[in-house]
């Protein structure tokens, strides 16, 4: 009996030290291909599922109540043998201290995924050695791409290591023949992300992120809203410094695309204490000018 109660504490313990860090839900959309055989997709989202929870990315020991919530969605639209194109959509939420609400961290669309896949294959990363499959590729990219975001929120620069990763798999992954990954001839491809992430020139708007989040978000829902929403403002602000080259950059366009709701929310209350609201007005016309009717224009 003393050995079955060791053997089970022992692994007890083997679990918690491998703890994963996500909580995935994942879904695989074959609509486009017709026919009534769902057994290869039913078996390839419950592979990326197993693949993405279960797999040990950081080496961090988490509870469930701190894991990750995100998403992946792959909606197919070719298939030939056991090679399939399509697109992939990748989410990702982060919780706001002391409220149930979650703040959207990243929600992107990449068109251009295409991957090999065997019924039933076993999916397996390897940090140590490229594994040349794009779907464990393109899946353990946006992986560490998540995970950057996700702390880059609660610590300044604090994504850094995970989106160096995520950097690596994309530089092994270009010129194999696959799309999505290359920076020149690709927009808003899978490199191009990375590069512009990990990019000196874009460290103001990580640290945004942070400041954003941790200062400003984590902060909203005291009985006084007034400090943190000066802190939001003040974030935001800073970007004023991007208004003449965010045009084509990935990364800014897609913070502002991901969060133009929240910030209209923030400050639609009509309670902004000393806030000049006239100035983010002006500097979000500039920034995300396809939102200004529907939203800046809006706030009084």
């Amino acid at each position: 009996m003393k050995k079955i109660i060791s053997l089970f504490f022992l692994l007890f313990l083997y679990n918690l030290s491998f703890s994963q860090e996500l909580l995935a839900t994942v879904q695989v959309n074959s609509q486009q291909l017709g026919g009534s055989n769902q057994q290869a997709y039913k078996a390839l989202e419950k592979s990326l599922r197993d693949f993405i929870n279960n797999t040990s990315w950081t080496g961090k020991k988490l509870q469930n109540f701190e894991k990750i919530k995100c998403g992946f969605s792959i909606v197919i639209s070719e298939k030939v043998d056991n090679k399939y194109k399509g697109t992939i959509v990748i989410q990702a939420v982060r919780p706001v201290y002391n409220t149930t609400y979650e703040s959207p961290l990243i929600n992107l669309q990449d068109q251009r995924f295409g991957f090999e896949y065997v019924e039933n294959e076993n999916l397996i990363f390897n940090e140590r050695q490229f594994s040349g499959k794009n779907l464990i590729d393109v899946i353990s990219f946006y992986v560490y791409v998540i995970l950057g975001y996700d702390a880059d929120s609660f610590q300044s620069m604090g994504g850094t290591q995970w989106f160096s990763k995520a950097q690596q798999i994309a530089q092994n992954s270009q010129n194999r023949n696959y799309e999505g990954w290359d920076v020149v001839k690709e927009p808003r491809s899978r490199s191009l992300l990375i590069n512009e992430i990990i990019n000196p020139n874009w460290s103001q708007l990580r640290a945004t992120m942070y400041t954003y989040h941790r200062a400003g978000l984590d902060n909203l829902f005291n009985q006084d809203q007034t400090s943190a929403k000066k802190v939001i403002f003040d974030a935001l602000m800073q970007l004023k410094m991007y208004e003449n080259s965010f045009q084509q950059a990935y990364y800014f366009n897609l913070f502002m695309d991901n969060k133009s709701d929240e910030i209209f929310n923030v400050f639609n209350s009509g309670n902004n204490g000393g806030i000049i609201i006239g100035d983010l007005k002006q500097l979000m016309t500039t920034l995300s000018p396809k939102n200004t009717e529907n939203k800046w224009s809006k706030w009084k």
